[in-house]
């Protein structure tokens, strides 16, 4: 069946549009002509044309059915071309056939409600899954994606959607095979290669303290250095320990001068000047000379040290690329100046004092810590280079590391997803195979069918039928039969034989068409479909019609389609009747005498206000009575209608109330009121209300507003008023069920 229907962007219906909704199996859509009714029969019956492109149908499970549209199009498409196309029905079938292919139809439609129970099934776990799904993608992009997107955002580059990072997570837990790594490796990588490219960094010159410490490590600087002992001077020198201050002395003496540099008195002998040069002889002066080249040598290698260790200092506080732990090399640093420093000093005793013992401030701890950093940056540097002389290779390992990272963080959560929606997809995989062998056994049994149906198929009954039908309302001047030039065609002949088809009156090719139309509804023009399940739309079959085909038209309608419906026999689903004619409408939606609502039944009023189409549901309740009821309905809803309906409306009330049955004209309505002012205004209203719907008005009086329409209304009710039948005017407006 249809469910629902869109209509807008077309004739005259706006963007807006209307939506017929909770259609039922009976459908009744009352509606004056031009308000929009053959548009919504035409749109069922040729849904794919562009014109419509802004309509929609749905269909409830979504299987759609075969639709027969009875409408103008449906009449010229099937008259006026010399023949018709033979409906086939189960005319040859024996009761024995026909119980056998009822029972399959049985068989079909237990097969179509179990199908549709898988459906739902199918449905409830696929929306169950969806429902475990979207939870999991959720948790995901908040508890994964948010909390490590400062860290990795690189690495999601391209998942920036909840799905896309769900599907990507799923794809890694399931082929990432990387070995896991600390997430603080991870960060530190990702510094380096994530963001700006990274450039090539040169390693820190390895600094060498080989030769510093071996100089530390002579012994000289433990050696008390003195003169000869066996040497006359020496037991004084040596008894008052001033061996140091001697040798400084000695360098001051002049060699063409006896003054002693010490006392400034002529001492000084050429015997003395022998006992000083044999008391410090060769060795003392090996050992002095010594002394000053190992220690100038020690100084020059500590400042040359010391200047490229500062220098390294200097370079890498200045690079942001750093890798050396410029802290802690600061403070070694600072540490060996310092050292440096007392070494110096150190040596400068010893040069000045050659029999005094030194111990140097050892540098080697220092050295080894300086030199660790030293090593540990360039391992750094080493493996920064690496990345950048690999970056692409580097890039995607490190993405693939933080995905392992990331897997394995989660995986229960994971894992947990996964075992629940796999249980999930089994669960619909089966439910899916068990609704396509039922999809299997649907068509082999629908085949079998109309197989069945084709080899006991016959357009003989309808002939017989529909002249059948023809004879008992008193049409005896035509009958359709066989077209001899095609094969399974009708065509209309008068009795002496010859074609009736371009002679019969505009009543009777409707009487004849919708007979057709009734004769399809049961059958089909191929041998093949006669039995497929079908939805009927049926727009106005009256037109042209007198009173007494209406009635027959309406109790065919009723008798062949509606019943049948109502009790669930038969292959005709569905029906929606569109009508003008409030006659007509009352017959056809007639239930009985006592019955005023009955279920599966839906009934609408669509009307047309400022050229625009509208819809208004009464559900069960059926709202239109009888004609004169319906007038005052129009009238209770005069703010849904243009003032040319509202005109028509009060027009056909004072017609068919005063004039008809009171026997009351137009002057003597006006004659009632009492002053000459009350008089001009029924007389306008009167003249209002016949130019109105008497005649076409122009585009300006067609733009009534609704206070004169109002003020109008007020003088109608005047007239009840005055002749003394207000009490009819409060009840019809007050108990008119609208």
């Amino acid at each position: 069946m249809i469910e629902s229907l869109t209509i807008k962007k077309v004739a005259t219906y706006d963007d807006v549009g209307v939506q017929i909704e909770n259609l039922n199996k009976v459908n009744f859509i009352y509606g004056a002509n031009g308000t929009g009714k053959t548009t919504i029969s035409r749109f069922i019956d040729v849904q794919s044309e562009s014109y419509f492109g802004d309509c929609s149908l749905n269909w409830k499970n979504d299987i759609p059915l075969q639709t027969l549209v009875y409408n103008k199009e449906f009449r010229n498409q099937n008259f006026g071309k010399g023949s018709i196309a033979g409906v086939f029905t189960l005319g040859k079938a024996t009761k024995e056939e026909i119980e056998a292919i009822e029972k399959k139809e049985t068989q079909l439609e237990q097969i179509e409600s179990e199908g549709l129970k898988k459906k739902d099934t199918l449905e409830k776990q696929q929306q169950e899954k969806d429902k475990t799904e979207h939870e999991f993608k959720e948790n995901v992009w908040i508890n994964i994606y948010k909390k490590n997107e400062a860290h990795f955002r690189e690495a999601f580059a391209g998942l920036r959607t909840k799905e896309r990072f769900k599907t990507k997570l799923i794809c890694e837990f399931s082929n990432n095979q990387n070995e896991l790594k600390e997430k603080d490796e991870l960060i530190e990588r990702s510094k380096i290669i994530f963001g700006t490219r990274p450039e090539h960094i040169d390693p820190i010159s390895n600094i060498d303290s080989t030769r510093l410490i071996e100089i530390e490590e002579i012994s000289i600087w433990q050696k008390k250095i003195i003169g000869k002992a066996d040497i006359e001077i020496s037991k004084i020198i040596q008894q008052l320990n001033i061996n140091d201050w001697v040798y400084e002395g000695k360098g001051y003496l002049q060699d063409d001068n006896e003054t002693c540099p010490f006392c400034q008195q002529n001492t000084i002998t050429k015997e003395f000047r022998n006992q000083l040069e044999n008391y410090f002889d060769e060795s003392f002066t090996t050992d002095i000379n010594l002394i000053k080249k190992l220690s100038e040598e020690y100084k020059r290698l500590a400042e040359n040290i010391e200047n490229q260790l500062s220098q390294i200092e200097t370079i890498e506080k200045e690079k942001d690329t750093s890798k050396l732990d410029i802290d802690k090399f600061s403070v070694q640093l600072k540490t060996l100046s310092g050292q440096f420093a007392a070494n110096r000093e150190r040596l400068l005793k010893k040069e000045q004092e050659p029999s005094r013992s030194i111990e140097f401030v050892s540098i080697n701890e220092q050295f080894t810590e300086i030199t660790y950093l030293i090593s540990t940056a360039n391992t750094r540097i080493t493996e920064h280079n690496q990345i950048v002389n690999n970056y692409n290779t580097e890039k995607a390992n490190l993405i693939n590391d933080i995905w392992k990272y990331l897997i394995e963080e989660n995986r229960q959560k994971i894992e947990g997803f996964l075992h629940r929606s796999n249980d999930f997809q089994r669960s619909i995989d089966h439910i899916t195979n068990q609704k396509n062998k039922l999809k299997v056994e649907y068509r082999k049994l629908q085949n079998e069918i109309r197989e069945d149906t084709k080899n006991v198929t016959s357009i003989k009954p309808t002939i017989d039928e529909i002249n059948g039908i023809l004879r008992s309302y008193g049409f005896q001047n035509f009958k359709i039969v066989p077209s001899e030039p095609e094969e399974n065609h009708y065509q209309i002949e008068r009795e002496d034989g010859t074609s009736a088809e371009s002679t019969l009156s505009e009543g009777e090719i409707t009487f004849i068409t919708f007979l057709y139309f009734l004769q399809l509804t049961k059958g089909s023009t191929t041998e093949e479909n006669v039995t497929d399940d079908r939805v009927l739309v049926i727009d106005d079959p009256i037109s042209s019609l007198d009173s007494n085909v209406l009635f027959i038209v309406s109790s065919l309608i009723i008798n062949e389609i509606i019943k049948p419906i109502r009790s669930n026999q038969g292959n005709i689903k569905q029906l929606i009747l569109l009508t003008h004619n409030v006659y007509f409408h009352k017959e056809v939606s007639f239930i009985d005498d006592r019955t005023r609502e009955i279920g599966n039944t839906h009934y609408w009023i669509l009307r047309k206000k400022n050229n625009c189409s509208c819809l208004e549901s009464y559900k069960l309740k059926n709202p239109v009575q009888n004609s004169y009821e319906l007038l005052w309905q129009e009238l209770k809803n005069r703010e849904h209608n243009s003032a040319l309906t509202i005109q028509n409306t009060m027009r056909r009330v004072i017609e068919h109330y005063f004039k008809l049955l009171g026997k009351y004209g137009d002057d003597d309505l006006i004659n009632k009121f009492n002053t000459g002012q009350d008089q001009e205004i029924c007389r306008s209203l009167i003249r209002w209300i016949n130019d109105g719907s008497h005649s076409i008005p122009d585009d300006l009086y067609l733009e009534q507003q609704d206070d004169i329409i109002d003020k109008y209304f007020e003088v109608f009710k005047k007239i009840f008023e005055e002749t003394d039948h207000i009490e009819h005017f409060n009840m019809m407006m007050k108990n008119t069920e609208v």
